[in-house]
């Protein structure tokens, strides 16, 4: 497991610190393009974003299944997670060092739009193929 970061939003008054993966993955649903205004580009945190006691957060009910977190000051889009808590993903932008998440797989690649492409190859899952995977996952975990 790597070393525990902090993040923040644009105002600096939502702080959170988590244990972020070693990458990244890009979600093009449209959800995640509308939240964060492009490519929503995230690192797994495991379970351990934890959010300042007095950040001033919101969350938005997006789906059934999932909530997305922001500040509520600046509007910052900062975390994408289950409605059971049990997937956190927080936005890589939010850490200090962005850069060091290289972006690996990309999910909902035919819900992405025309006008943009990654330059390095990834992993692709379809939206079918992305809730199938989620679907075995959930099932092993039961």
């Amino acid at each position: 497991m790597g070393e525990r970061q902090s993040g923040r939003c644009l105002c600096g008054a939502t702080t959170f610190t988590a244990v972020p993966g070693n990458d990244a993955a890009v979600c093009h649903c449209s959800m995640c393009r509308r939240f964060s205004g492009g490519m929503f580009i995230v690192t797994d945190c495991n379970g351990t974003l934890e959010f300042a006691k007095d950040a001033p957060i919101s969350v938005f009910q997006s789906s059934e299944w999932g909530e997305r977190v922001f500040c509520s000051k600046c509007g910052s889009s900062l975390a994408w997670r289950s409605r059971d808590g049990k997937v956190q993903v927080a936005s890589v932008q939010a850490f200090e060092n962005p850069d060091s998440f290289p972006v690996v797989s990309e999910i909902f690649i035919d819900c992405k739009p025309g006008t943009y492409d990654l330059a390095n190859a990834t992993t692709r899952l379809t939206e079918a193929e992305f809730f199938a995977q989620f679907a075995a996952q959930s099932e092993g975990n039961a």
